[in-house]
């Protein structure tokens, strides 16, 4: 099982489309995405390091939290709002093709300095975002990776409006 599981995440950061189709389909896969979502959140939080270890410890539950909501998002808007002639797909799906395209967040444990921390975590944050694209085409069975970025953007959008007025309600 660790030999199959390391070969997705190469597959995943290789972006490979039959990566997110086989994972897509693959129910017992979504254990193996939480735990590319919690490696990549604990990459982030060593290459993050200096500036605090409580990034460190408290980075992988937020990390698990918001990909949950996100997939739920991407749900909803992907099937409900914006569906193709052929999209059928479910929460569990999306969760495990987008929790694999955090994937090449995991290089983020080289950013130990200010200046590689910059480099990686811009870096691997363009690299996340094109797994992410392709793995929403997957999951909601979209003929255009336009309509899939199209989704991911707005949905990236929602979220960030969403904190913000969580951040607004809780520092009054």
């Amino acid at each position: 099982m660790k030999s199959n599981f390391l070969k997705r995440i190469f597959r995943a950061i290789k972006i490979d489309p039959e990566l997110y189709e086989e994972v897509e389909h693959d129910k017992s896969a979504t254990f193996q995405a939480a735990c590319v979502v919690v490696l990549s959140s604990l990459a982030a939080g060593v290459g993050a390091i200096h500036l605090g270890a409580t990034s460190f410890f408290l980075g992988p539950l937020i990390s698990l939290a918001s990909w949950y909501f996100w997939a739920f998002l991407i749900f909803i808007v992907g099937t409900k709002l914006f569906p193709d002639k052929q999209t059928k797909s479910d929460h569990g799906e999306l969760l495990r093709t987008i929790g694999f395209s955090s994937a090449p967040g995991i290089i983020r444990i080289f950013g130990f300095t200010p200046e590689l921390m910059t480099v990686t975590f811009i870096g691997s944050s363009f690299w996340m975002l094109a797994c992410m694209v392709v793995a929403v085409r997957q999951a909601l069975d979209y003929k255009s990776l336009w309509k899939a970025l199209g989704v991911v953007v707005l949905c990236w959008f929602i979220q960030a409006i969403l904190l913000f007025l969580i951040l607004i309600v809780f520092n009054r």
